[in-house]
């Protein structure tokens, strides 16, 4: 995601904790308006919103200090026969991590930010005003990653300003709005513009279209309120085109309504699963395929006791349709599920050997994430390609799958290793590719892959992370 930048970025934040479901008000801000002073629209706007807006510092502890005694401590009283004592432990302080924005929905400290802004974080401070020597313990009521919205929540001394939530949906394109933040830690500011564009899909942000501002809008400006002209905030600031300048996003207010009583009750928004792994069917994969035109997202793997193994989808399924919604990436399937009412069945619309036929998958609530790939290197004995080629693979075991994150049933060679300036790096070959097919000739095991390799050129499918790719490879 390099063309987009997130307003603050950081890791991810366990454990939500729960809060207490109240009203959010409803009345907008009095503003001293007077139509024969224009100008002071937003000197008005700023004394509404600002006391309702907050500062919002994240610090994380260092998670590999030394705890206990240190072991050479025993060596070294082996060595010399005599007690050696521990020295003082170096105390384990946290390290600021960032700044954001947030503000307040309720007037006893419920408060709006981007899930991003406390992802990773160990303390959440919070600062009602740049002038407040008082910082606020700030604990995570809910979140979601895929909106990036967060809650979080305050013990205030007394009842707080609050920001009313008005309606994205009523915006109009050269609409003025404000935005409220703390850009680069510099306190509370406010700037000005017009909705540029609503409806903004950028998926690889958010999986919600987003509201496009000229506003501007700088690191450190993340969950902070951009508000219209009656005083009521109709989005909240996430993101900047890095590439430009007055091109920011802001998420929808309407779609922020919609997941507060769920973040508040539950601390996480549900998403539908059906336990399968997703490649995008792009020109090169459909041509090869025999496919056209089609688009859709292939099913490249499979938990066998997930619900789209126990519905009857199968590898290789290319997916067009969920409830009647087009599918034209692996993404928009990712969404389509995750949208999908948990507990009841959704009709997939996919097309198996080019035949195309429906069939009803019972979606159940994505669990806890599972295991990733191994974050320490492990040498694996493997079967090298013939003819020179300059790649490495082998079956996946119980061990492998587990090291790698790979799905179960997954039973495909894996790609272990590539040799640099070999043929097989020049043809984009990479380590944990899973090997599908060879020459059209698809491959259960590594004796398939030596068995379907030729001299001269041969054609790989592959699986990469969400995509199934075509490679290449031409022997020396």
């Amino acid at each position: 995601m390099k063309k987009f930048l997130f307003l603050l970025l950081a890791a991810s934040l366990t454990g939500p904790a729960m809060a207490q479901t109240n009203s959010l008000p409803k009345d907008p801000p009095k503003l001293n308006l007077s139509a024969s002073l224009p100008a002071n629209l937003f000197v008005e706007l700023s004394k509404a919103i600002n006391p309702a807006v907050v500062n919002i510092s994240t610090s994380a502890i260092p998670k590999n200090m030394p705890r206990g005694r240190d072991p050479m401590l025993d060596m070294l009283e082996q060595l010399y026969g005599m007690k050696m004592q521990q020295p003082p432990q170096q105390q384990q302080r946290p390290q600021m991590m960032g700044l954001g924005t947030g503000f307040i929905i309720r007037e006893d400290g419920l408060i709006v930010t981007n899930n991003h802004v406390i992802a990773g974080a160990d303390q959440i401070k919070v600062q009602l005003s740049e002038d407040s020597k008082d910082l606020y313990e700030a604990t995570v009521v809910g979140r979601d990653e895929r909106t990036d919205i967060a809650l979080i929540k305050i013990k205030p001394k007394s009842k707080l300003t609050v920001a009313v939530l008005g309606s994205s949906k009523e915006l109009e394109v050269g609409e003025w709005v404000a935005a409220f933040g703390n850009p680069f830690g510099h306190g509370h500011s406010m700037s000005k513009g017009i909705v540029s564009s609503k409806g903004r899909g950028i998926a690889e942000i958010n999986k919600i279209p987003l509201i496009q501002t000229d506003a501007s809008i700088n690191p450190g400006n993340s969950g902070g309120p951009l508000v219209n002209t009656k005083g009521m905030v109709v989005g909240v600031n996430s993101a900047i085109d890095a590439r430009a300048q007055g091109i920011g996003f802001a998420i929808p207010i309407d779609e922020v309504k919609a997941l507060i009583p769920q973040l508040e009750s539950t601390g996480r928004i549900a998403r539908g699963y059906i336990g399968a792994l997703l490649g995008d069917l792009d020109p090169e994969a459909a041509e090869y395929l025999g496919m056209g035109e089609q688009t859709g997202a292939v099913i490249t793997q499979l938990d066998p006791r997930g619900p789209g193994a126990r519905a009857g989808l199968r590898v290789y399924d290319i997916v067009t349709a969920v409830n009647e919604r087009p599918i034209d990436s692996s993404l928009s399937l990712v969404d389509a599920v995750s949208d999908a009412p948990i507990g009841k069945p959704a009709s997939f619309k996919i097309i198996r050997d080019r035949k195309p036929m429906t069939v009803a998958v019972l979606v159940s609530e994505r669990p806890e994430d599972g295991a990733s790939k191994p974050t320490e290197t492990k040498k694996y004995e493997g079967q090298r390609a013939p003819f020179n080629l300059g790649f490495t693979f082998i079956d996946p075991t119980a061990q492998i799958r587990k090291d790698w994150g790979l799905a179960e049933g997954m039973k495909q060679p894996i790609v272990i290793e590539t040799t640099r300036n070999s043929a097989a790096s020049k043809a984009g070959i990479s380590v944990g590719d899973v090997i599908l097919d060879v020459n059209k000739q698809a491959v259960a095991n590594s004796k398939d892959v030596i068995k379907s390799l030729k001299k001269g050129m041969n054609t790989l499918r592959v699986a990469r992370n969400n995509r199934i790719m075509i490679l290449n490879i031409e022997t020396p």
